[in-house]
């Protein structure tokens, strides 16, 4: 079934890639741990240089509600409005440093991006939408997780759901409903120079 949020690509991708999208209305409906095990065994599986696998993630589901409220409290007021209602919340970290040999890991955060990227890929595939976010308090993940000097608190993610088209709330109709825009490849796939346009574009 189309969706209003569903790509309309220039070119041809797969299928995951138009039906991706991050919603912020959730219906009010719980997450298997059958599909949880294998969102995250998506991510397990993502590349990472030298293979490093810098990625951990926090993870609380609303039925537990003391772990939820805990982890819900780590997102700035704005996310907290609209995740209150998500089923399934998380917080991607990442460890600064190689462990084979204590170097700093520029990579982590990208790492951590494609894990989160196949996480999200994986549950599209089930039905089920992930709505990824900066707007978090990593001091307050840090205090309150016990992460260790070397992890840092990167990324939200909320899992679950979409709400049904007519069941989404009026304060966030306009953010569900609107159409996706993207850059044309033009803007950002250059050839001899920066800005000009490859002729892939």
């Amino acid at each position: 079934m189309t969706h209003p949020k569903h790509a309309e690509p220039n070119h041809p991708v797969h299928d995951l890639i138009t039906r991706r999208w991050s919603p912020y209305a959730f219906a009010d409906r719980g997450v298997s741990r059958e599909d949880l095990r294998s969102l995250f065994e998506a991510a397990r599986w993502a590349a990472s240089s030298y293979n490093e696998q810098p990625w951990s993630y926090l993870v609380a589901r609303r039925e537990d509600t003391d772990a939820f409220e805990r982890l819900l409290s780590c997102l700035v007021e704005g996310n907290q409005e609209w995740a209150k209602h998500v089923p399934v919340l998380a917080i991607g970290c990442i460890s600064l440093k190689f462990s084979r040999n204590g170097q700093t890991n520029a990579a982590a955060e990208h790492d951590l991006g494609l894990a989160s990227a196949n996480l999200t890929f994986e549950a599209t595939s089930r039905g089920l939408v992930v709505h990824q976010m900066i707007g978090i308090f990593p001091g307050r993940v840090r205090s309150l997780y016990g992460l260790p000097d070397d992890v840092e608190a990167k990324t939200g993610l909320a899992i679950g759901y979409a709400a049904p088209v007519e069941s989404v709330p009026d304060e966030l109709r306009d953010r569900d409903l609107k159409p996706r825009q993207r850059k044309p490849l033009q803007e950002f796939v250059f050839g001899d120079k920066w800005g000009e346009s490859h002729d892939l574009a």
